[in-house]
């Protein structure tokens, strides 16, 4: 149900950018695991972590992960 929770609100905390390159699919751990469309994104959004782990919190309040892990699909 958590997940859920951060797919629905994923381009609202991301913005419709970062969004249209990359999706959440899993919630292992309390570790996000996202889905980028290219290595490119991958790296970019691996830099931009911080930032959007605090957007996530932001719109997530306690349910936001506390760490990221992003892989190519």
């Amino acid at each position: 149900a958590r997940v859920l929770r951060v797919v629905e609100r994923w381009e609202e905390a991301v913005g419709p950018e970062v969004a249209s390159h990359s999706r959440p699919t899993a919630l292992r751990e309390n570790r996000l695991e996202v889905s980028v469309d290219s290595s490119v994104w991958c790296q970019q959004l691996q830099l931009r972590t911080p930032e959007i782990l605090a957007a996530l919190r932001r719109v997530l309040g306690d349910d936001a992960p506390s760490a990221l892990w992003f892989r190519v699909s």
